[in-house]
């Protein structure tokens, strides 16, 4: 994240409609990889002191249960140019610069924000990110070729576009056309704005295919958290076992406070510890009694549901069962569907396997059964 300098402020522009993207909902509300396409521009420009978002007024009452507070918000107008006027000019006095930028670009990488700071910074009247057009240009009717454009010199226009505050205000309000861009204003202002370097990764969202070429670049950074959990539980009277969620008949039972499902209990403290949010025993202490002979899967789903509550998808589980008996072969497929539904995954995210310890230590002595888990979380 750029921490801005003093003086700068980001204007994010959300006030569209967004219909060529699809979807009923505007694009920039819209869920982008588990968020908001916009809940993520705005955190690309959280190192700004302040930060004015522009939105449609049909959208005001959203922005404000989601963002007011460190978030200025400001009703859009009917024209972009106006939108952006609206903002600025909730500015006004307050910042020395502005960059503004398109909500709908919610993927702009940080070297991008710093290279329109920098420029502005080094004298520049006004600053932008733009890529060099690499490939060939044609001028078409229809569906046909009617003639070839020189791209020398052409560039494809990014945002944030940076100006100093007080100079793209004038260039606002002297002008009452609409624009495509805020350069194009600040050109006819007779500014001279410098190009800084763009990014491919700093699209636009337009059109629906769009939204699965972000979740693409989102995936090369994603956040991908690997928890451990080890439990183990002694034999003690009974005719049947409960692991991984399912019934095992047996000569002996399992000794704990809840079910003593040692399996689901490792996987528990699995999904939790990729969290770092401990373990069972933080989330439903042995000491309450109502959890005293409690279904293990009250925990489990408490966790898989934690996980996406806080982003996180469970991309895969892996449980061990070490135990001389019971023979867990025969309901390893069982186990595995059961802890799957559980956590609302596809069985084949789920292995359930055993081992023996060859007849040495605890296990070994058929004095209890021990399992070890292991869960990958990923957070896009």
């Amino acid at each position: 994240m750029i921490r801005a300098p003093r003086g700068y402020a980001a204007l994010i522009t959300a006030a569209g409609r967004g219909t060529r993207a699809g979807g009923g909902t505007p694009k920039q509300w819209r869920d982008l990889a588990g968020r908001p396409v916009l809940d993520r521009t705005l955190a690309a420009f959280a190192g700004f002191e302040r930060i004015v978002l522009v939105v449609h007024p049909d959208d005001m009452g959203q922005a404000i249960d989601r963002y007011a507070g460190a978030i200025t918000i400001v009703a859009g107008a009917e024209t972009r140019a106006a939108s952006v006027r609206a903002g600025l000019e909730a500015l006004e006095g307050q910042a020395s610069h502005v960059l503004i930028h398109d909500g709908a670009r919610p993927l702009v990488p940080d070297a991008v924000i710093r290279g329109v700071i920098d420029a502005l910074q080094a004298g520049a009247d006004a600053a932008a990110p733009a890529l060099p057009v690499s490939d060939a240009l044609w001028r078409g009717a229809g569906d046909r070729v009617t003639a070839t454009a020189p791209r020398d010199g052409l560039h494809r226009a990014q945002t944030p576009q940076g100006f100093a505050l007080a100079a793209i205000l004038k260039a606002h309000r002297d002008q009452s056309a609409d624009a495509a861009d805020d350069v194009e204003l600040a050109l006819s202002a007779g500014l001279e704005v410098a190009i800084t370097p763009g990014s491919e990764d700093n699209l636009k969202i337009t059109y629906p295919a769009d939204f699965a070429r972000a979740e693409r670049i989102l995936g090369t950074d994603m956040d991908i958290r690997l928890g451990n959990g080890y439990d183990v539980h002694a034999f003690g009277p009974g005719d049947h076992v409960t692991l991984c969620g399912i019934r095992v008949p047996h000569d002996a039972g399992l000794l704990g406070h809840s079910d003593a499902d040692v399996g689901m209990h490792a996987l528990t403290d699995a999904i939790y510890g990729a969290m770092a949010q401990g373990d069972i025993g933080r989330h439903f202490p042995p000491s309450d009694p109502q959890w005293k002979g409690a279904d293990s899967a009250i925990f489990l789903a408490h966790a898989a549901g934690m996980a996406r509550d806080k982003g996180f998808r469970i991309g895969n589980a892996d449980v061990t069962l070490i135990c001389e008996a019971p023979k867990i072969g025969p309901h390893a497929l069982d186990m595995a569907h059961r802890l799957a539904e559980i956590m609302g995954l596809d069985a084949a995210r789920i292995s359930v396997k055993a081992t023996t310890s060859e007849r040495l230590g605890f296990t070994g002595r058929r004095e209890g059964i021990a399992a070890i888990a292991t869960a990958t979380l990923i957070k896009e």
